[in-house]
């Protein structure tokens, strides 16, 4: 028999001894131990590893400004300049304050909010490849990586929520009935941030050159937003032709959150009516898609 022909038919052995295997293996009802669980399997796994992922997310942020002589300041000191070199940009030189009610609460809150949504989904989408060593050593469910993330900014908005309710205050808004709002505010952007971290973490983990264009991307959804300016107000001076961009500014979920806190924050900022239903859409659907398209790759986490 020639090199090919023996090639060709140790090949084949070979073949038909890993089906035999796997055949035998099905029968005996064994299973790879990387192989996917189904969905409400997963579901389980994950609230079993809750604790680990309270810790994990805690350690993190223990550890992020440990050696910065400021150290946990950062948290709340960086959304704060950003905002100061907004309010100079946007509201000094741009003069956009001029047609808006307490513009200071108004662009720090949108700032807060946004910083929310910005880190987790950013944090998200380095979290398996960021973390590929305890991926390839330990048995967990991939999705708990993403969620750590959102719980270590769910923790760092708890201190700027603080400031940016003190900022509110001395801006001469009061406490109104409205701000027992706040924590539903929260928890649908929270819903939200989970789902998309959950589905830039997948992206993230194959396509490498994401996290080098998130940055361009995160940026002109900043100023999507309505960070600096009154999307209604926007919208309003649009004229019909440029209708897909009224309708782009409407839909855009982190817009909605804002306007949401806003409109608890702010007693004279008028919200527009989509804001509500524009967040809880989000919320669901990004929560729903961003959670099943992570999971159907949980097996190709850490090849490689």
């Amino acid at each position: 028999m020639s090199q090919p022909e023996s090639a060709v038919a140790d090949a084949q052995a070979g073949g038909q001894a890993t089906g035999s295997l796997a055949e035998l293996a099905r029968r005996h009802g064994l299973r790879r131990a990387i192989a996917r669980p189904s969905l409400p399997t997963y579901v389980r796994q994950l609230w079993a590893r809750r604790h680990f992922v309270l810790k994990y997310a805690t350690s993190r942020n223990v550890s992020k400004y440990s050696d910065s002589a400021l150290g946990q300041l950062w948290q709340l000191l960086t959304p704060l300049l950003n905002a100061g070199v907004y309010y100079l940009m946007f509201g000094v030189i741009l003069n956009q304050k001029k047609d808006i009610e307490n513009y200071t609460a108004f662009l720090i809150t949108g700032v807060f909010i946004f910083t929310f949504t910005q880190r987790t989904v950013s944090g998200g989408a380095k979290s398996i490849s960021g973390n590929l060593s305890m991926i390839r050593a330990l048995h967990f469910p991939r999705a708990a990586l993403p969620l750590a993330y959102a719980v270590q900014e769910l923790q760092q908005l708890a201190w700027s929520m603080g400031v940016l309710m003190g900022i509110v205050l001395l801006t001469g808004e009061t406490v109104t009935i409205a701000w027992l709002l706040i924590p539903v505010a929260l928890s649908l952007q929270l819903v939200f941030n989970i789902g998309a971290s959950l589905f830039m973490a997948r992206v993230g983990a194959f396509a490498r050159d994401m996290n080098q264009l998130l940055p361009f991307i995160m940026r002109t959804w900043l100023y999507a937003s309505g960070v600096f300016f009154s999307i209604p107000s926007r919208v309003a001076d649009l004229p019909e032709s440029m209708s897909f961009i009224r309708y782009i500014l409407e839909l855009n979920p982190a817009a909605a959150f804002i306007e949401l806190m806003r409109d608890i924050l702010i007693h004279d900022h008028d919200p527009p009516m989509w804001a509500w239903s524009t967040a809880i859409f989000w919320a669901v659907f990004a929560l729903v898609i961003g959670f099943w398209f992570f999971w159907r790759a949980e097996e190709r986490y850490g090849r490689g």
